[in-house]
């Protein structure tokens, strides 16, 4: 059923009933009693019906403009939703593991906001314990998680990484429980923490001699590789240019894997916006690069 507005505006633009009632698939009597609610509830006659048509009076003149400008902004909000759809508009909140923060997501975000300038970005890193949290209370979307993960919703795997023992001297994991030199370890999520343990346990009888631990990965990573000890580093964070050695802690053999993995998780909520949805398609098109 046409609206108040479309009426006020055919019936001006036509100046005859019949015409008018035509064009908004209606009977002349049904539209004479639309007009008549439709000033009985202006206050005012807002057409002079004749012989020759309806001519608006001055209440009416004003009743057309604005159903006029009723129907241009309903036209132009119409136009905007449309867009809305077609594009990738309003803001994508992300809870990401702080290696991947600083690692590997920049150049996902760079190729984002090229695709998509309207969106906007907020962004939170901290540890993989604490990005399910961000989920929980709204401050995300999605997060980027490591390691294990026990989400009970949607989650993605996007790549894996090797972790490696990096020193300038050690080359082979034999030279560890001789050497004087300090293992270097980083603060983590206890999930990263036990791996190492575990792993350690699993290949040698004692603890290391020394030990010297750190707040960031990246103070880790620049004190193996200025030569104060030796680190377990994964590979995300080794960019090939380092003048040290890399001691994989996985190969073919079961004894020695040792990976890391990292998920993208959300509630099923959230994949369905637009602007998640672009994100996890530039997000897969990076880790298949990874792999």
């Amino acid at each position: 059923m046409a609206n108040e507005e479309l009426i006020i505006k055919v019936l001006a633009e036509e100046g005859n009933m019949r015409k008018a009632a035509e064009r908004l698939f209606l009977s002349q009597p049904a539209l004479s009693q639309r007009l008549q609610s439709i000033e009985k509830e202006w206050g005012e006659q807002l057409f002079i019906r004749s012989q020759k048509g309806l001519t608006p009076t001055p209440a009416g003149e004003l009743v057309i403009g604005y159903s006029n400008e009723v129907l241009q902004r309903k036209e132009e909000v119409f136009e905007v939703l449309h867009t809305l759809t077609s594009k990738v508009h309003g803001t994508l909140k992300i809870a990401c593991a702080t290696i991947i923060g600083q690692n590997w997501l920049p150049k996902v975000l760079k190729d984002f906001v090229t695709l998509y300038p309207e969106a906007k970005i907020q962004l939170i890193t901290g540890w993989s314990s604490e990005i399910a949290r961000a989920l929980y209370e709204g401050e995300a979307h999605i997060g980027i998680v490591r390691g294990h993960t026990d989400w009970k919703g949607p989650k993605i795997h996007l790549f894996r990484d090797i972790l490696y023992l990096v020193d300038k001297e050690i080359d082979s994991l034999d030279q560890v429980m001789e050497t004087e030199r300090p293992f270097i370890q980083f603060k983590s999520d206890s999930n990263y923490y036990e791996e190492i343990q575990q792993w350690w346990q699993k290949h040698f009888a004692s603890n290391p001699k020394r030990q010297i631990t750190v707040d960031q990965i990246e103070t880790c990573k620049q004190m193996a590789v200025n030569g104060i000890g030796y680190a377990i580093l994964p590979s995300i964070t080794l960019n090939g240019t380092e003048d040290v050695h890399t001691v994989p802690l996985s190969n073919n053999a079961e004894d020695l894997e040792l990976t890391r993995d990292t998920w993208l998780i959300g509630y099923e909520s959230a994949f369905q916006l637009r602007q998640v949805e672009a994100f996890v398609d530039v997000v897969k098109k990076h880790a298949a690069l990874f792999e």
